[in-house]
């Protein structure tokens, strides 16, 4: 898929497409994640990026789109406070404002991580510590990539992954539910590409 086949599918009214990735970044790729970020909110009209405001590859590629227009980003959250400085003008959604219970898909396919399927039925069931608080993130990477009652889903996933070790850790997560529900992905193999 090059860029244009990427836009001419993508960008229409009502697209959500994740910009989504490890927080650990290769000194080499900092600059790409931002510039891919611009190129995309340059290139585009209507996608709005969700991501989930971590730092690294998140936060690079959020900076990119901010250069053309902070309000085409969108924040999904694991509580209110989760770096609330990154985040000033930027839309967020915070898991503090979804009833969990109401929303069974979500914690169905947040369970699906066997490693944190424990620690989301405890953080659902309301008991919160140091320990179930790391669920929070498991649930918002499954809120980004299916949405809720009330948040569409998304379309598409453009993701900086660890190509030596991937689909692991929450972006690998987030990976998989796209992939689960039928939502294309692609890695920097694909997207460096882009800016040649």
């Amino acid at each position: 898929m090059d860029i244009k086949e990427f836009i001419v599918t993508n960008d229409f009214e009502g697209a959500i497409v994740l910009l989504e990735g490890k927080r650990i970044v290769n000194s080499e790729d900092k600059e790409l994640l931002i510039s891919l970020g611009q190129l995309l909110a340059y290139q585009t009209k209507y996608i709005l990026f969700r991501s989930g405001n971590a730092p690294g590859a998140d936060e690079l590629f959020c900076q990119g789109v901010s250069l053309v227009d902070r309000s085409r980003i969108q924040l999904v959250i694991p509580n209110k406070e989760h770096r609330k400085k990154s985040r000033i003008g930027i839309q967020a959604i915070s898991l503090d404002e979804i009833n969990l219970l109401n929303e069974p898909e979500i914690i169905f396919q947040s369970k699906s991580n066997l490693k944190t399927k424990n620690l989301v039925e405890r953080y659902v069931s309301g008991h919160r510590d140091s320990i179930t608080n790391k669920a929070a993130y498991i649930i918002r990477d499954t809120i980004k990539v299916i949405g809720t009652s009330c948040l569409q889903s998304a379309n598409f996933g453009i993701f900086y992954d660890d190509l030596d070790n991937p689909f692991q850790g929450g972006t690998g997560h987030t990976m998989k539910v796209c992939e689960v529900n039928n939502i294309p992905i692609i890695n920097q193999n694909t997207w460096k590409k882009w800016l040649l």
